[in-house]
């Protein structure tokens, strides 16, 4: 069973919303074992928006169209469809009464263009679940099907999760689940991680199942996303498990974490299981790192405190190197917070004979002190959040 999704507005074009629809229908039908080859979205266009539907019909099984359901003029979603499937429409009295028992109740005036609303394709059923005024549709075009759902979220989701997953399973038959698992790495580029699973990719691409995927996601770092679909929730688990294992050994310390697991969630983790207590010093990254920390230790029980300040003196020679800098500050906040762990970020300014965007990162454990230098890529604020990510990393590693 495939499925294509295709969403429908001029404003998702232009920028003006964001298609989050999209990929939250996608999501859904890959938990539903539904194959979606395809997204498109389209303009509010009578001839364009046909030919997207057609298209999507002669690859797919099933078309979700997403938008295009409201009373305006602009709203052509159930009249293009009519045209597909090559008949009229009809209006639904039902529909119709229950549109303006909406509006009565709520003391409104309803405008006449909202029975708009209640003409649907003849053969075409309504979706039962109608949480706004806008009702969706299911259009069988011979052994195939198109549904039509708002573009609200909310009354989207409703509908989909209601009628149109159901329906869809019911039309697949056999079951199937696809599921994915995302290996985050940090420290390797797109391109060496792609070199790194060369061999093991081109066995994969042998099997069949499961199948590998990347995704440059800039500070996040580089996401290896594994999937696997299987006749059950089981066996599909089961590849996961032994397929990460395998990916694990091949790319080493560079994997930080699965799925939502952030680097610093991954790192205070780490600190909590052994116990330990952490303090930073930002001067570059102004406050960020100390952010994202206390946005997952709330209760500040790991995570002791922050002092943000200048790299230096503007206005004064440098009494000390960028390194002796970030020395100084790891042990100063390590001391102040009572702090197992005191972490300094500074970055080296451009009168002080460094390549633009270096970066010194010192970490105190303890007594002992580990130190590293990275020059990081981009303007200032890049510079910044690749600054927390690679303080982040250094301390995982070195815990």
């Amino acid at each position: 069973m495939r499925c294509e999704v295709v969403a429908i507005g001029t404003e998702l074009l232009l920028g003006v919303i964001v298609d989050s629809n999209s990929s939250w229908i996608g999501e859904q039908l890959a938990l539903a074992g539904i194959d979606s080859l395809y997204q498109t979205k389209v303009g509010d266009n009578f001839q364009r928006m046909e030919a997207v539907i057609r298209q999507a019909l002669e690859r797919s099984d099933a078309v979700i169209c997403c938008g295009g359901l409201g009373p305006t003029q602009d709203d052509i979603t159930r009249d293009v469809i009519a045209k597909v499937m090559g008949v009229p429409l009809v209006r639904d009295a039902t529909i119709a009464d229950e549109i303006r028992r909406r509006f009565e109740v709520r003391g409104r005036t309803m405008s006449l263009n909202n029975l708009r609303q209640a003409d649907i394709p003849e053969g075409a059923s309504a979706i039962p679940e109608m949480p706004g005024t806008a009702p969706g549709l299911v259009c069988p075009i011979g052994d195939k099907v198109i549904y039509a759902v708002p573009g609200v979220p909310s009354e989207m989701k409703e509908m989909v999760a209601g009628t149109v997953l159901p329906d869809l399973r019911r039309r697949m038959g056999a079951s199937a689940v696809i599921r994915s698992r995302t290996l985050r790495t940090w420290g390797v580029s797109e391109s060496g991680v792609d070199e790194m699973l060369t061999e093991r990719m081109a066995e994969l691409d042998r099997l069949g199942n499961p199948t590998i995927a990347f995704n440059a996601s800039g500070i996040e770092g580089i996401k290896v996303r594994v999937t696997a679909k299987c006749d059950d929730e089981e066996t599909a688990q089961r590849i996961l498990v032994a397929e990460e294992k395998i990916l694990r050994a091949i790319l080493g310390e560079a994997v930080f974490g699965i799925d939502g697991e952030s680097m610093e969630l991954v790192v205070l983790n780490a600190l909590r299981g052994r116990g330990l207590s952490i303090a930073v010093a930002e001067s570059v990254s102004g406050g960020i790192l100390a952010s994202r920390l206390s946005a997952i230790d709330t209760a500040m029980a790991t995570f002791k405190g922050a002092i943000i300040q200048p790299d230096r003196d503007p206005v004064q020679p440098p009494d000390l190197s960028p390194e002796a800098r970030s020395l100084r500050d790891a042990k100063a906040v390590q001391r102040h917070f009572g702090a197992d762990v005191g972490l300094a970020i500074v970055a080296a300014d451009k009168d002080e004979g460094a390549r633009p965007g270096t970066v010194f990162i010192t970490i105190a454990l303890h007594d002992a002190v580990h130190a590293d230098m990275t020059v990081l890529p981009g303007d200032r604020k890049r510079m910044r959040e690749y600054g927390v990510i690679s303080a982040l990393n250094f301390l995982r590693k070195l815990l």
